[in-house]
């Protein structure tokens, strides 16, 4: 899919990647948990880039468009020694598999809306993403707005106050990111995990078991 678009950052979980399939260093006290995660936005915005930048550390900009729906995983470890699993449904743009969807965000902890900062129309494909979350999702679910592309800033069409504004109304936070530059991409993930926005961690189990798996 089209790849890479950044704000300042608004605070992070001080996360640090741990492998796909990292457990936690055997910490009696620590804490793990596995959260569904999907990505929604039209084709092309970088969907696809921003889960391989996250999970591989890779950007290709020859990427090809995501056919239904792709799966990969990535594993955090807090500061409070919470490792967290982020099972990601990175789900296709084209209007054809708009209806499958609903497979994938059914039972997520956070939906990530990804638009292009230099496509007006993706913005709007952004905001019907939001509708059906809203109407869909849920009741729980952490939404986050995600400008994409940010590198591309010559290029620009979305001014950041819009997507800040917007985000701000729908109880969203907003960040933007370049998945060619890396910028913001773990930041997004470690916002999502933090007490400041997401209520998934009220749901953290502290117990000897791995993986629990998280479905708000």
């Amino acid at each position: 899919m089209g790849c890479s678009s950044s704000l300042p950052d608004r605070g992070s979980a001080s996360a640090r990647l741990v492998g796909q399939n990292s457990e936690n260093g055997g910490a009696s006290d620590s804490k793990n948990i596995r959260v569904k995660l999907v990505l929604l936005g039209d084709s092309g915005v970088g969907k696809s880039c921003i889960v391989l930048r996250f999970v591989r550390g890779q950007f290709d900009p020859t990427s090809k468009v995501t056919v239904g729906a792709s799966f990969l995983s990535q594993t955090i470890a807090l500061q409070d020694s919470t490792t967290v699993k982020f099972e990601i449904w990175d789900t296709a743009g084209q209007e054809r598999y708009a209806a499958l969807a609903p497979l994938y965000y059914r039972g997520a902890a956070i939906a990530v809306v990804v638009y292009d900062i230099t496509s007006p129309d993706s913005f709007s494909k952004a905001q019907y993403w939001v509708k059906e979350l809203q109407k869909h999702g849920s009741p729980d679910i952490v939404m986050a707005l995600v400008g994409n592309k940010a590198d591309l800033h010559e290029k620009r069409e979305i001014p950041v106050q819009d997507g800040m504004d917007y985000a701000e109304k729908n109880g969203m936070f907003f960040i933007e990111t370049s998945a060619k530059t890396a910028d913001n991409i773990n930041q997004l993930f470690e916002i999502s995990t933090s007490s400041q926005f997401s209520p998934i961690r009220q749901f953290i189990i502290d117990s000897t078991e791995n993986d629990t798996f998280l479905c708000v």
